[in-house]
């Protein structure tokens, strides 16, 4: 049985995962946290196998957490971060804290149950994403059709919240797109995100 400890400061993230994986026959839910504080000590308690570690939390930051918990032991809990934020910024200081696996909440149900079992196993969960920042390497990865509509309405000028209302779309939803491109493209801000475009042939 792969016990696991979910850390994340949203309820209702917390709640889907463990319908998730408590599904699962192999796959025990034996404690949460909604932040990294309460991470390192609901697992002193639990002794899960995973962790299941978001990044940003009011009530503690993950990277913190996933340090401190290395420091603890170099090999147990395995711990795969799970979040919303995939720029190479934010992989490479999950890593160097001594994360094992790094995955986005979008990723597909059957991917992340892969994950858990395969870090449980002691393999590290490896996405290309995650390899390229390993090697110091720029992987360009494709955008998405949305992405790229995101892009063409930011290019075009105007605010966020006039680019978001152009695709009927919200402000945050808008600006959850932007974040992936930047991470995509490798930049830091609009204008760098359309200057690369232009250069990639993408608009």
């Amino acid at each position: 049985m792969i016990r696991i400890v979910i850390a994340d400061d949203h309820p209702i993230v917390r709640d889907g995962l463990v319908a998730i994986l408590g599904r699962e026959d192999d796959i025990e839910v034996v404690g949460q946290a909604a932040g990294g504080h309460e991470a390192v000590a609901v697992v002193a308690g639990a002794d899960p196998d995973v962790v299941l570690m978001d990044l940003r939390m009011p009530a503690g930051d993950g990277v913190p957490a996933i340090a401190e918990l290395r420091a603890r032991s170099a090999t147990r809990p395995r711990i795969l971060v799970l979040t919303t934020y995939d720029t190479d910024q934010d992989i490479r200081r999950a890593l160097e804290a001594g994360a094992d696996g790094y995955l986005l909440k979008d990723t597909p149900r059957a991917e992340l149950l892969d994950a858990v079992r395969q870090l449980a196993a002691g393999r590290p969960v490896l996405t290309p994403k995650v390899l390229s920042v390993l090697s110091g390497r720029t992987v360009e990865t494709p955008l998405t059709e949305r992405e790229l509509e995101v892009l063409r309405e930011v290019a075009a000028g105007g605010t966020n919240r006039e680019a978001a209302a152009r695709l009927f779309i919200s402000e945050a939803t808008l600006k959850t797109h932007l974040s992936r491109v930047f991470g995509k493209l490798g930049v830091g801000d609009r204008a760098a995100a359309v200057r690369v475009a232009y250069d990639r042939g993408l608009l």
